[in-house]
């Protein structure tokens, strides 16, 4: 069953995904809150961590690699 962005299970069938969409959002039914909500708190910590362990050239690399792909076309 595919998950929302919150990770929680959403029906497969777009007209069904569509009505219970359209559903929390009238406040007919209740969107379930996610079983994991700091998933990104944990993610920042873990970035500040390894950023901490890499050595500044291994940081500049990684930098100058996340650059080029985001301008590459």
């Amino acid at each position: 069953m595919p998950k929302g962005p919150k990770g929680e299970k959403r029906h497969a069938d777009t007209v069904q995904n569509a009505m219970l969409i359209g559903r929390i959002a009238t406040g007919e039914v209740e969107d379930a809150p996610s079983k994991a909500p700091n998933r990104a708190k944990g993610g920042k910590i873990g970035g500040k961590a390894r950023a901490e362990k890499l050595s500044p050239e291994e940081r500049a690399a990684a930098a100058k690699k996340a650059a080029n792909k985001r301008w590459e076309s």
